[in-house]
């Protein structure tokens, strides 16, 4: 059946509205020609959009051109203010952007291993006030929050979990508490597939899986387009799988004697050690192991590197680390034949494409299956920016939903 005269003016809205979010600012002649509606059908979508202060109008098309045909319009960036928080065992990020997405705020806090839960909930919802305050955001419309642990796919929420401290589960609570906004948690390995896919290394893939590689491993699954959260949110949980090359198995409450006793960033610069590499981290609170591995690649790829037996080390260093990699992988391969694996987090982004093809190389002797493996173009970032984009889509479905008439 046809739509209704109001469905299909909330249809065509949205849709000038995503074109406008992708394409920017566009005059009424190109919003005719990119969303094939008629010119009077796109004047009166204009007016309606400007008189619910969604768009304006924000300069006109060319120099020589002028009036109505030549103006340019635009989504009010101002609309809704946005809020993104990368939480860790060790501190909170946080960065405050416009509905465009134009960062207006950056900020963080460490957060020491012995302060209490209600500090450490107070430093972090004090540094997003902050934050927010500082981008002149008067009320935040939607926070994204990622975090490590499990979200109960029933509740949304963030699920007890051995070894992360107690303050992450209560934040969510204290900022809907606090916070005149819709606050949205999600595991922080998910979030960073989501950005690989919209701005990294998975462009191209609606099918492919990310390993995490930071202070600990986890996996993301994204299968046809769509992330894959599991029946109890637990899809990617990749640390306790059991693997060869450990004294132990993993347990129910403890990941040691799974892949994380291989592929964790203690384990990975114990095995760096081995192999005399040292390395100074570049920014506060990265893993050591990404400092490592970068280290690592450049004494093997410059000229001007070390000693011989400086570089020997690192070949025989990214060698190892490449073989216990292509354990996980092979792993995941061999069950969700994803056709891509990209190496994420800080460790996966320092590895580059010398580590990466390394990885590659022996997942081919190891599987059938054909598979690709790429490293990640976003790094640790990718948490924050997938937080931002889980925010902005909320917030965007919020503001562009139809309006009853």
């Amino acid at each position: 059946m046809p739509a209704s005269p109001s469905t299909a003016r909330a249809i065509n809205d949205r849709v000038a509205l995503r074109l406008l979010q992708q394409e920017g600012p566009l005059t009424a002649g190109q919003l005719k020609q990119l969303t094939g509606l008629s010119r009077p059908t796109v004047a009166d979508l204009v007016e309606r959009l400007t008189a619910a202060g969604l768009i304006e109008v924000v300069g006109e098309s060319g120099e020589q051109r002028r009036g109505p045909n030549a103006r340019l319009y635009g989504i009010v960036a101002d609309r809704a203010h946005l809020a993104a928080l990368d939480v860790r065992t060790e501190g909170v990020l946080v960065v405050v952007c416009d509905l465009l997405g134009r960062e207006l705020a950056r900020a963080s806090v460490p957060i020491a291993d012995d302060t209490g839960t209600g500090p450490a909930v107070e430093q972090a919802v004090t540094l997003v006030e902050r934050a927010a305050k500082e981008a002149g955001a008067e009320r935040l419309h939607t926070v994204g929050v990622g975090a490590p642990g499990l979200i109960d796919p029933a509740t949304g929420e963030l699920r007890d979990s051995s070894g992360l401290p107690e303050w992450h589960r209560r934040l969510v609570a204290a900022l809907q508490e606090r916070l005149p906004a819709r606050v949205i948690v999600e595991n922080e390995t998910n979030l960073a597939a989501l950005a690989e896919q919209r701005d990294g290394a998975a462009r191209d893939r609606d099918t492919f899986v990310l390993l995490w590689l930071g202070h600990g491993t986890g996996a993301a699954v994204v299968l046809d387009g769509r992330l894959r959260r599991g029946a109890s949110g637990g899809t990617g949980e990749i640390g306790f799988l059991p693997v060869p090359g450990t004294s132990t198995l993993p347990s129910a409450t403890d990941c040691e004697g799974g892949f994380h006793s291989l592929a964790g960033s203690a384990a990975i610069a114990e095995l760096a050690a081995g192999h005399g590499l040292v390395a100074t981290a570049v920014s506060p609170g990265e893993p050591e192991a990404a400092a490592l591995v970068r280290q690592a690649v450049a004494n093997l790829s410059s000229p001007s590197s070390p000693s011989p037996s400086a570089s020997s080390g690192a070949d025989r260093f990214l060698s190892a680390l490449a073989d216990r990699l292509a354990i996980g992988a092979a792993s995941v391969v061999a069950v969700l034949d994803p056709g891509c694996v990209v190496l994420g987090g800080e460790v996966g982004q320092a590895g580059g494409e010398v580590l990466a093809t390394r990885v590659g190389e022996r997942l081919t002797r190891m599987s059938p299956l054909p598979v690709e493996v790429r490293a990640s173009t976003l790094g640790g970032g990718a948490v924050l920016r997938g937080a931002l984009l889980t925010a902005r889509e909320s917030a965007q479905d919020d503001l562009f939903a139809p309006r009853s008439r």
